[in-house]
């Protein structure tokens, strides 16, 4: 039974009333018995919890007040009026070069599972969160909300709590995914409030190439909302590339919460790419608990409009002989504005740390503005510890140059953007993923 999301279970007050969702969460146990414990405590939580505000430093530059609350619906509610928006073809191929083959649609027309009998054979798990609550339950009880836990946050908590859409891949011990998987999430429609749960698990010695999307049509004058929860485990000597493409229409409010263990020399390769959404609030946690594990995180984010991408990363150090590289790239165009704040954390007796941080940002307006943050906090005496942050515009002497050889102005700024981009470009393993980022950065220029 799903009650009418009108107040919450719990009583509240007035004042409560202004500063809350007031999502009623779905009674019946869909997600089995396990996880339904697990989401009853997550709706606790996110009653405890504060509204965040301006007054809390992670918050304090990213000010959410303007989101109307009170005007979005569950998808489950709308009943007949379901978004007619169709997810457009060009998402439905695959970004690498190899056959189309394992693929999650999740969209409010229905959900599409698709994966390679070959994988299922090696007991490889990929499947829509509903699905795998039902017919692997057990596995799934043991990673859910244990690297996330509901409270992280008020956004965290709701999306643990009220999460149907999702993903759930787990690879068993030594076997190694070749063909890379892809799941899409689809959210047409406005005064929507969307929430997803992604689940990754390798086991140990294992290895896969995962890439998700997630995107909506652009809506004029509107608001939907998204809040989502990420939860990766990469166990002892296993390999995992993880590719996360946003492309939200910019009426999109977008939150989430993503944090990645890896264990002894276990290696996970990050990909962020952010192009979408009206606002993001974005926490992406490094966790390397095991010696000799190895992190890298490489963002790119191009805004314009008054887009504003707000990325709050961590690298985490909790042993030694551990290896992290995070490396964030932004164009910023019109009145839009960035920021990133991230911090290396070294705990003590992780010696042998080797930490990198950076963050540049290209300003394509005098009106456009990047807060860029970087920090060090080290508990531990032999380690190599970096970061630097730059914010600048393009020079004048690079576009002067490219003009005095018959290049327009307009293809010279884009030459030069491509350029800046570059770095992060070449830690992408796709051509596919590389093309559509080239596809709207151009899109981003005109």
């Amino acid at each position: 039974m799903t009650e009418r999301i009108k107040i919450s279970r719990t009583s509240v007050n007035r004042k409560n009333q202004n500063t809350n969702f007031h999502f009623m969460k779905e009674m019946a146990p869909i997600l089995g018995e396990q996880i339904q414990t697990y989401r009853d405590h997550a709706w606790n939580v996110y009653h405890k919890l504060p509204y965040p505000t301006t007054s809390d430093e992670a918050w304090r530059r990213t000010d959410i007040r303007s989101l109307k609350k009170s005007d979005l619906h569950l998808i489950s509610e709308l009943k007949q009026t379901l978004p007619k928006a169709k997810l457009p073809d060009n998402l439905r191929e695959p970004l690498t070069d190899e056959k189309k083959g394992s693929q999650i649609i999740l969209s409010p027309e229905g959900i599409n599972n698709e994966i390679d009998p070959d994988l299922s054979a090696k007991g490889v798990i990929f499947k829509d969160l509903k699905r795998a609550a039902r017919e692997d339950a057990s596995l799934l009880g043991e990673i859910f909300n244990q690297i996330v836990p509901p409270e992280d946050g008020k956004f965290a908590a709701l999306a643990s709590a009220l999460s149907n859409w999702g993903i759930f891949l787990y690879v068993p011990k030594g076997v190694h995914v070749n063909q890379p998987l892809h799941s899409i999430m689809w959210g047409p429609g406005t005064n929507i409030a969307y929430f997803s749960h992604i689940i990754v698990w390798l086991d140990e010695n294992a290895s896969a190439t995962f890439i998700h999307e997630s995107a909506s049509p652009k809506e004029v004058n509107q608001q939907s909302m998204h809040s989502g929860v990420v939860e990766i485990k990469v166990s002892r000597g296993a390999n995992l590339k993880f590719v996360e493409l946003q492309s939200w229409g910019e009426h999109m409010w977008n939150f989430t919460h993503e944090r990645a263990q890896i264990e002894d020399n276990g290696q996970i390769d990050w990909i962020f790419g952010a192009m979408g959404s009206h606002l993001t609030k974005n926490f992406s946690d490094l966790d390397l608990i095991g010696p000799g594990a190895n992190g890298r995180m490489s963002g790119f984010y191009f805004t314009d409009g008054v887009q504003h991408l707000d990325h709050d990363t961590q690298q985490n150090h909790h042993a030694p002989n551990t290896t992290s590289d995070l490396l964030f790239k932004g164009a910023l165009r019109e009145n839009s504005r960035s920021v990133w704040q991230g911090m290396i954390y070294v705990a003590p007796g992780a010696q042998k740390t080797d930490g990198y941080q950076a963050n540049r940002n290209l300003m394509l307006s005098p009106t456009a503005r990047a807060d860029s943050i970087p920090g060090l906090e080290i508990l531990a005496d032999d380690v190599r510890c970096t970061h630097g942050a730059t914010v600048s515009k393009i020079d004048p002497d690079q576009l002067f140059y490219l003009n005095s050889r018959g290049i327009p102005q307009k293809d010279a700024e884009k030459l030069i953007v491509e350029g800046f981009f570059d770095r992060v470009m070449q830690r992408i393993p796709f051509e596919g993923v590389r093309n559509r980022f080239h596809s709207a950065i151009i899109e981003k220029l005109r």
